[in-house]
């Protein structure tokens, strides 16, 4: 038996890159999966619905079970229609991956109102949407008296926690994405759902049109080498957390190749204490103590 025989995952963003390799994982792991993507181009723009199809056949030709969805997850309707999807045709839903992202990068001062809001709401919006409807399809569940053991794992960036000249866009809704995470999953772990979140490292077309990582991304020249930018090395640890037994919620994890880190929270550090309310130079002269 696979690790997550039994399993009904909703992968969004499953026709292409890591969606498609955590789509291909699951199901050899033994999950019943809903490939989910409009097949757009990178900006978000266009639609070729055969992508998600492509992958739920492949699916099924490994003998696992799958259909397709052309769901858009950044609209109301469109999230309630993903999780209905699942939960029509296989009886059940116990995993929610958010993967589904679009890139228009560009520096701050050439960034329209369009881009800002474009990557915002696939990113951002369309991970709160679809996570909202499978939220309250487990809490009814739990309210009714059944056994929850659900997972999400939604899709962060480096870009939004540690930041990337040319994406405050994306990198503003991954980072809204990490915290979205943190806060679901104190909501949520009431009602038997756990949450995390994954900033991966991968070679997919978002990474090979990412200002300076295009030189990095490329296949190693000998084939028998660890392909360090493979994406399909990220879906073991989507895997891992979607399993009915694991214990883990509210953390975001690095993954690139064979290496997995832990990302801590914004925390605070340095302080400076005064007692009472502080000069306006006062302040300034002393700023710098804090790094």
């Amino acid at each position: 038996m696979g690790a997550l025989e039994g399993r009904v995952a909703v992968i969004t963003g499953a026709g292409r890159g890591i969606g498609r390799e955590h789509a291909l994982l699951f199901a050899a792991e033994g999950a019943k999966v809903v490939v989910n993507d409009l097949g757009a181009g990178l900006d978000g723009s266009g639609g070729a619905p055969s992508a998600a199809e492509e992958v739920a056949a492949e699916i099924r030709a490994m003998g696992a079970e799958a259909i397709a969805n052309h769901d858009d997850v950044a609209t109301w309707s469109g999230g309630e229609s993903l999780v209905a999807a699942a939960i029509e045709a296989f009886g059940d839903l116990h995993v929610l991956v958010n993967n589904a992202g679009i890139l228009r990068d560009r520096v701050l001062v050439n960034l329209s109102e369009e881009d800002w809001d474009s990557v915002v709401r696939v990113h951002l919006k369309g991970h709160f949407v679809p996570l909202r409807f499978a939220a309250a399809y487990w809490r009814e569940r739990a309210k009714a008296g059944h056994e929850v053991a659900a997972a999400v794992v939604n899709t962060s960036s480096t870009s939004g926690l540690l930041g990337n000249v040319g994406q405050s866009n994306y990198g503003a809704a991954k980072a809204g994405i990490a915290a979205l995470t943190v806060i679901a999953a104190e909501e949520l772990g009431r009602y038997g759902v756990r949450v995390n979140a994954i900033a991966p490292a991968a070679r997919t077309r978002m990474t090979e049109s990412t200002p300076g990582l295009s030189d990095y991304v490329v296949k190693p020249a000998d084939p028998a080498a660890f392909d360090v930018w493979d994406p399909a090395n990220v879906s073991p640890l989507v895997a891992a957390l979607s399993t009915r037994a694991c214990p883990i919620t509210g953390h975001v994890y690095f993954v690139q190749g064979g290496t997995v880190r832990l990302f801590q929270n914004w925390t605070m550090t340095e302080t400076l204490e005064k007692g009472d309310r502080w000069g306006v130079a006062e302040l300034a002269a002393r700023l710098g103590e804090l790094g």
